[in-house]
This record gives C-alpha cells, structure tokens and sequence, in this order.
C-alpha cells in the first residue's frame, strides 16, 4: 500500500468509529484447571472498531474472544457485550449470541446442508425469520461475499476459501451487530487467504465492529483501529497500527514482530 493508500485508509477507519462502547472487559480471568489463561483482561471496543488481536500460539488470544459470546466461560471480572451482561444467565446469553457473529478458524459448516441451508438455518430457527425471506437474506450475503452460484452446492463441493466465505456469509445473515474472527485464514492455502481477507476488508469499511485474531499483519495495517498484542493471558501493548508496528513499546512485542515480519 502507498503512504496516501494508507492515509486514506487510516481516516476511512477512524471516522466511523462511535462514542457507544460495544464490548467492556473489566479485570477478566479465566483458568483451566491450575492454568491461569487469562490475567485480568481489560479492553474497552467502541461500536465501528476493528480490532486485530495478535500474540504467540498460547497467548491466549482465541480463549479470550471465545468468552465474548460465552464459548468459554470466564470465572472472574465482568464482560458487558451491547450493553448485556455476560455470565450464566441463559437468556442473556441467548441475546449476546444473537447479536455476535463468528467466524472460526475450521469453517463449521454443517456437511450434510447446501450452502443456503448452512445460510438460512439460524435466521429462522433463532430470530424465527420466514423461509422465503431468511433465503432472500441468505442470497444477499452469499452475492456480498462474490459465491451466490454457489448457494445450491455442499461444502464438500468448494475450496477452503469459498467455504470461509460462506462461513462470513453465514454469521452476516444473522445481522450481527459485531464479528469476532477466530484465526480465520489460518487454515487455508496461501492462494486462498486473499479472497478472504479482501472479503473482511470490505466488512471492514462498511463500518462493522471487529475483533480479529490473525498472524495477517497486512490486513491488521490496512483495517484495524488498534492491535493488541497479548502474551501469557496478558494484554501486553495496544496501539494504532502505524504506531504498534513502528514503535512498539514491550521488549515482547519487539521480539513477537522481528519474528513475525522477519526484521
């Protein structure tokens, strides 16, 4: 990307950023076992940010987007998601999933359903939308993500990429109000990152709230509002991109970088 590229970008992100705040994190620990996975997790996600959340494998990064919408379970401090708070409330974490798409790492795709079926499955059984329109909203986002031909197909029958694609587009037909991104490129060929990345790139301008766990370093430049790097269960350093990248702060993040970007 050129320096206006980026310029261009960079004021693109920051100007749809709101004053709502979207995700609150207070003194946030969670344990397996004897293993203390996250320490005293603080993050504050305003409604229109994208996050990109990096660090070494076991640093904890997925466990702690996965306790946003409750696929793990925290055992000390508060996560507030959309205003709800998150804890062993089934209700309230019925309406926080509704409200948060994921995409993870391993697609998920049911095997046995066509790609529309994969789409329409939670619209109608979750926000009980009718068929018809739950297929008109499905077509909408498969066209979004350039696969609409592909609505009738099996998962079985589409590349790695195309089948993330559908998994974006899946998560999208339930109107989300915010994405989480679990590692969702690193289970493909390197021919086929681009065609997803390029698919999140445009989530991005259009304004969605994103947290993002991701090795893509380009895309964390080009998209993101802030990067976190983690270690250990810990949020380490935050900062904008330009700056994270240029002058990062923590002798971990230095060494997590020259490692990462090969300088």
């Amino acid at each position: 990307m050129t320096e206006v590229a980026t310029e261009r970008t960079a004021d693109r992100t920051k100007m749809s950023i709101s004053d709502e705040v979207a995700i609150q994190i207070t003194n946030m620990n969670k344990w397996y076992g004897d293993f203390h996975v996250l320490r005293d997790i603080n993050l504050t996600v305003y409604r229109g940010e994208r996050i990109v959340i990096c660090g070494p494998s076991g640093s904890g990064k997925s466990t702690m987007i996965r306790c946003i919408n409750r696929l793990e379970e925290h055992q000390k401090g508060d996560i507030i998601v959309d205003g709800i708070e998150l804890n062993s409330d089934l209700k309230n974490i019925d309406k926080i999933r509704a409200e948060v798409g994921m995409v993870f790492q391993h697609f998920n795709l049911f095997p046995h359903l066509t790609i529309l079926e994969n789409c329409t499955l939670a619209p109608i059984w979750v926000r009980k939308t009718p068929r018809r329109q739950a297929e008109e909203i499905a077509m909408h986002f498969l066209t979004k993500v350039k696969i609409p031909d592909q609505a009738h197909k099996y998962p079985g029958q589409l590349s790695g990429g195309q089948q993330q694609r559908v998994a974006i587009a899946r998560a999208l037909c339930m109107k989300p109000r915010i994405m989480l991104f679990d590692e969702p490129t690193s289970a493909l060929d390197p021919e086929m990152i681009k065609e997803v990345l390029d698919t999140m790139i445009e989530l991005a301008e259009e304004g969605m709230t994103m947290l993002c766990v991701t090795h893509e370093m380009g895309f964390a430049r080009q998209v993101a509002n802030r990067v976190i790097f983690m270690d250990q269960g810990q949020i380490v350093e935050q900062n904008e991109p330009e700056e994270f990248f240029l002058n990062p702060k923590s002798d971990r993040t230095k060494l997590f970088l020259s490692q990462i970007l090969g300088h």
